[in-house]
């Protein structure tokens, strides 16, 4: 098994859900759910990066370990490359973003995208996917979707509804369309480099922080998903529906 650390990126505003880190769910915070799948995964280490004393009050009262960042980073992938900086990990170190919104987050896909690197030298980055439900899903700009050459290297990310399927071939078309879980490993020593390169103008389209690296050129290796995801939580609506998984779940524990 490869060691790997987990990073946690978790900034206090969002626009559709203001401070959710720090929201309850479950009667404990969404920040704690999160962090303690990723202690479940494996990972020799465990940072939560944040650009908020609130956060990193309730990061330090859980045990976790905290760094402070800048709040001007526009995404999380900068984030984390600060706290590479800061925590000077080896160029070699395998480091895995795990959104601080995604408390239904499987520790085992943790894992999974940290040995999807490991295992391709290749490769800077490696993310995961799976199937994609239905067609409303496809067109759901909410919905990123990616396609990836027959070696499993990344083309191209989308909100856009890719490929798209201009002859109505749907059964073909699902046996290739893949949904993106916004789940990455990286090589620390690539981390640096990211910090350093402009914001493409794919980026900028698009809003995905992934198109900077596939712009330059860097490989970004894909694998399908172990198992299914839990949801991530981006809105009010989304953390009612994790509530109701993780109420059914304890129910299921007590039985």
């Amino acid at each position: 098994m490869n060691a790997f650390t987990v990073v946690i990126p978790a900034r206090y505003s969002s626009t559709r859900l203001p401070g959710k880190p720090l929201l309850p769910l479950g009667g404990r915070p969404v920040i704690e759910h999160v962090w303690q799948r990723a202690t479940e995964s494996g990972a020799r280490r465990v940072i939560i990066a944040t650009d908020h004393a609130d956060i990193a009050g309730c990061a330090r009262a859980l045990g976790a370990e905290c760094c402070l960042t800048d709040p001007g980073h526009a995404s999380g992938t900068e984030r984390i490359a600060e706290v590479v900086a800061t925590c000077a990990l080896d160029p070699a170190e395998i480091v895995v973003n795990l959104q601080g919104d995604e408390p239904l987050m499987p520790p085992a896909l943790l894992a999974q995208v940290a040995h999807t690197l490991a295992g391709n030298p290749a490769a800077s980055m490696a993310t995961l996917a799976t199937a994609l439900h239905d067609s409303d899903e496809l067109h759901d700009p909410h919905a990123v979707k990616l396609v990836a050459d027959h070696s499993g290297r990344a083309l191209y990310f989308s909100r856009a509804a890719i490929p798209w399927d201009r002859e109505g071939q749907g059964d073909r078309l699902r046996r290739v369309a893949r949904r993106h879980l916004g789940i990455y490993a990286y090589r620390a020593g690539f981390l640096r480099e990211y910090a350093a390169l402009p914001v493409s103008a794919l980026e900028g389209i698009e809003q995905l922080e992934q198109l900077r690296a596939l712009e330059a050129g860097v490989h970004i290796q894909v694998a399908d998903a172990d198992e299914p995801p839990g949801p991530g939580i981006d809105t009010a609506a989304d953390l009612a529906m994790a509530e109701a998984v993780i109420g059914s779940t304890a129910t299921g524990d007590r039985q």
